[in-house]
């Protein structure tokens, strides 16, 4: 693929700050890409890796036939199933990769909220993985319903643990005169969620590596986040969110995002959390940390039953079950 600028650029905020942006340049053949699949009217769901490989797995599932099956499941091709453009496009953008008798893609492509994002293709096996699944889905939601909720104008947001960019976007296409930073340590990431961003027509995305807020300046009207939370024994970047029970890196975020809300502001944070015999260790510890906060907080179940393979793995061999939740922190005025 083209590769990016890894020269670090100042860029001043809204508010006169000065903050360090990893700053991709936006990939002119993959964007080109991304419409022309959108002038095709494509459209794909990302299911769970177990799924896909269910559904991979089927006879008849060998070879793509169409655009889904290229971008979206990720399965081998012969060059007649996509059409030319499409296929000249692919090469420029540097992601037809030639696989025996066939090509595959070197990217996914999937639709949510009227939008095309890229992410990385499945299998998600190396550590700079680009994530884009049923959470993103999720979080997409919950996004959605604060919006609904939510009264005060944003000015200043960010995307922590960005990825493919998602969440920033629909920030940005609710609040478009809102500045929206899109952090992650991942440079695949800041790439795919730069060109996600410019696919989407939102301009007021700004991609920038960070560590959690630490390159980043200023205090935020909303801060989102869809971290890793998996114990991941391969510990890759995308997936592995530490601790014994994969809530270290969310519980990393409460604490600096408490530090840098603006009077008012909000945190909104969809995360996974391991019940163990009924009870939920993330609630507990997310309780004793806001407990002499002056935040006004909410904690909800929003799928009770999700990635239920990790549970034959040894990290969670005495839990019932991983269930999504988002968690919202409101600063006090």
């Amino acid at each position: 693929m083209n590769t990016v600028s890894d020269m670090p650029h100042n860029h001043e905020t809204q508010e006169g700050m000065v903050y360090l942006s990893f700053a991709p340049k936006p990939d002119a053949d993959l964007i080109e890409l991304g419409n022309a699949l959108k002038h095709c009217a494509y459209h794909f769901t990302t299911v769970s890796p177990a799924t896909h490989a269910r559904v991979n797995g089927r006879a008849g599932n060998e070879w793509a036939r169409d655009l889904a099956g290229v971008f979206g499941w990720s399965r081998p091709f012969h060059a007649a199933a996509v059409p030319s453009e499409i296929f000249a496009l692919m090469h420029d953008a540097g992601i037809l990769i030639p696989c025996q008798d066939g090509f595959r893609s070197g990217l996914r492509a999937s639709t949510l909220g009227g939008q095309l994002f890229f992410h990385s293709a499945y299998p998600t096996t190396e550590n700079d993985s680009v994530f884009f699944g049923p959470d993103t889905y999720r979080f997409a939601n919950a996004i959605d319903q604060f919006f609904i909720l939510q009264p005060a104008p944003v000015r200043r947001a960010i995307d922590i643990c960005c990825g493919a960019g998602p969440g920033a976007v629909i920030v940005a296409k609710h609040c478009p005169e809102a500045e929206v930073l899109a952090t992650d340590i991942n440079p695949s990431a800041l790439r795919l969620a730069s060109v996600n961003a410019v696919l989407a027509d939102a301009a007021n995305v700004m991609p920038s590596a960070s560590n959690l807020l630490a390159d980043v300046s200023g205090n935020f009207d909303l801060i989102i986040s869809n971290p890793p939370y998996l114990v991941d024994p391969a510990k890759r970047a995308y997936r592995h969110g530490g601790g014994p029970l994969g809530a270290a890196l969310s519980l990393d975020i409460i604490d600096a995002s408490l530090a840098r809300l603006n009077s008012g502001g909000t945190l909104l944070l969809y995360t996974g959390a391991a019940i163990v015999d009924s009870i939920d260790p993330l609630y507990q510890a997310v309780e004793e940390k806001l407990r002499d906060q002056p935040v006004q907080w909410t904690y909800r179940e929003i799928d009770p039953d999700i990635f239920g393979e990790e549970l034959l793995c040894e990290a969670y061999l005495e839990s019932d079950r991983i269930a999504a939740v988002v968690l919202t922190v409101t600063l006090q005025t």
